[in-house]
């Protein structure tokens, strides 16, 4: 779990808050699925479903970020974490992103590990080049 201090305070039930504590490794499918609902209706796409890959959809990563939050504080809704303005908004951005980027890499590397060290030899003849035409 880590925290971000918050440049400008938010008010969550009444009180302000200036720091708030985080785990993205606590995010499940349906915090997930609530983070893509809510950037859509945030950005007023409830019915579209065209969706950008996710790995530039920084609407989306800031509403990963938003959700990394909530796993580990139940008591904050979306909507009060909306809230959070300026460079704050940034950095609740790059929670998410750091998910999104943090899966990607993973999958890669787990990949990585069952690939064999050698290549196959291509079956297809080599066509010729020109140096081999002199």
């Amino acid at each position: 779990m880590e925290t971000l201090k918050l440049n400008k305070p938010i008010k969550v039930n009444g009180k302000d808050v200036d720091e708030v504590t985080y785990d993205i490794n606590e995010i499940d499918g349906i915090l997930f699925a609530t983070a893509d609902a809510k950037k859509k209706a945030a950005a007023g796409m409830k019915t579209m479903s065209l969706s950008p890959a996710a790995e530039f959809d920084f609407g989306f990563h800031l509403y990963l970020g938003y959700a990394a939050i909530i796993a580990v504080n139940p008591q904050f809704e979306f909507e009060d974490l909306e809230r959070i303005k300026g460079k704050d908004a940034v950095e609740v951005m790059k929670i998410g992103r750091n998910f999104i980027l943090s899966s990607e890499q993973d999958s890669q590397e787990s990949g990585s590990e069952n690939a064999t060290e050698t290549t196959p030899e291509s079956t297809t003849p080599a066509k010729p080049t020109s140096k081999e035409k002199e």
